[in-house]
């Protein structure tokens, strides 16, 4: 919804594909955003509601108070609680210690970063510096231009190097977070295997389904020695959703603020940048509708390893790690997704299309000649 004059009944959000769908969760309403600001100290008299999130998976407006703008989120408490929230609300309190670009986090007057209200968790932000240049856009598109992608790729790195240091352990188990505990096992089907096991949603969802066989093939294609170079890998907490929607821009093409660290975890730099180019350098949108070919831009992925390497240069392993990562790194992700529309929203129509179309799919494209050719041509530094 774009304007504050737009009625309520017409808020549209981001589907699976590129059509705009009913939200899940209804759209926040004056009353409620005024309920829950009255919990932060000094937020304000709510004045108006400017806009509405299209994003899927939980609910954000943007409120006009007295002192200015602030971005209100609301989640499902099964999906994130006030802990939960804690856990990346500490990562950006390091990060803005050690001088990133993220919005301001309110508290309320024990300190507490969230709060609880109901059914509803909520937290609040500042808003941000810079433009919402692709605020309209599906979240996993490409970037504008390859000048966006250097621009975030140096600042993925100085991410990185801001996050060195936070010792902070890996998340509880809850919906949609991306997590790094399958491919860095030895044994990523024993991993994988506890994975689902620890998650009944998920274990139900799969249990009239071949996913072992499944799995197994994807990682006997794409994970052989996959674990051994992740163990030469520094663990990190890392951004984990990292594409052009979740920056805010300068109008020197810069990238100004970061935010939406809901995806972040305890992982290592390598799964953090394999993810960024998963998300931004294709077409996933169109595959199976045109050919494999017309799916991958190499030039966008090269981009962005070229921005995050001119503050961060990369070593051989690390870049190889990458490279082995990318065709798998997107399947702890998806499977958390499954969890979410399996137990939270009892969707079986998207938990099949996050199954086949997201987990198997991404994962097979980089079988097929296409699919190849992009990883040799991330290997050479060089389009072919």
């Amino acid at each position: 919804m774009g304007g504050s004059g737009d009625p309520v009944g017409r808020h549209r959000v981001h589907g699976m594909g590129l059509e705009m769908e009913e939200p899940v969760w209804p759209v926040i309403t004056l009353d409620e955003a005024a309920a829950a600001l009255a919990c932060f100290p000094g937020a304000g008299v709510v004045e108006a509601l400017h806009w509405h999130s299209p994003r899927p998976f939980s609910a954000a407006t943007l409120i006009q108070t007295g002192g200015g703008s602030l971005l209100l989120k609301r989640h499902d408490r099964r999906v994130r609680s006030v802990a939960g929230l804690a856990e990346e609300h500490g990562f950006i309190t390091h990060l803005a210690a050690a001088g990133m670009p993220v919005p301001e986090l309110w508290r309320t007057t024990d300190g507490a970063s969230a709060v609880m209200l109901g059914e509803w968790t909520y937290e609040l932000h500042g808003q941000a510096a810079g433009a919402d240049l692709y605020r309209e856009r599906q979240s996993w598109t490409p970037f504008r231009s390859q000048d966006h992608a250097r621009a975030a790729g140096r600042t993925l790195a100085l991410l990185h190097r801001a996050s060195s240091g936070y010792p902070a352990p890996a998340r509880r188990v809850q919906p949609l977070v991306a997590s790094l505990t399958i491919l860095s096992a030895i044994d990523p089907m024993a991993a994988a295997e506890a994975y689902v096991r620890a998650r009944p949603a998920l274990a139900g969802f799969l249990v009239n389904r071949p996913w072992r066989r499944q799995l197994a093939a994807l990682f006997a294609a794409s994970g052989d020695g996959l674990s051994q170079a992740l163990a030469r890998q520094k663990p990190l907490w890392t951004h984990n959703d990292w594409h052009p929607s979740n920056l805010l821009w300068a109008a020197d093409g810069a990238v100004e603020t970061v935010f939406d660290f809901g995806l972040a975890d305890r992982t290592c730099a390598a799964h953090d940048l394999a993810t960024a180019i998963e998300r931004t350098a294709f077409a996933w949108l169109d595959l199976g509708k045109v050919g494999d070919d017309a799916i991958a831009d190499a030039a966008a992925a090269l981009a962005l390893i070229a921005g995050y390497e001119s503050a961060n240069p990369m070593d051989a392993d690390t870049m190889e790690a990458v490279v082995r990562l990318l065709p798998v790194v997107h399947i702890e992700f998806a499977l958390s997704e499954i969890d979410y529309f399996a137990g939270v929203v009892g969707d079986p129509d998207a938990a099949l299309l996050a199954w086949d179309g997201y987990l198997l799919g991404h994962a097979e494209w980089f079988q097929s000649v296409a699919g190849c050719d992009f990883l040799a041509r991330l290997r050479t530094g060089r389009v072919l």
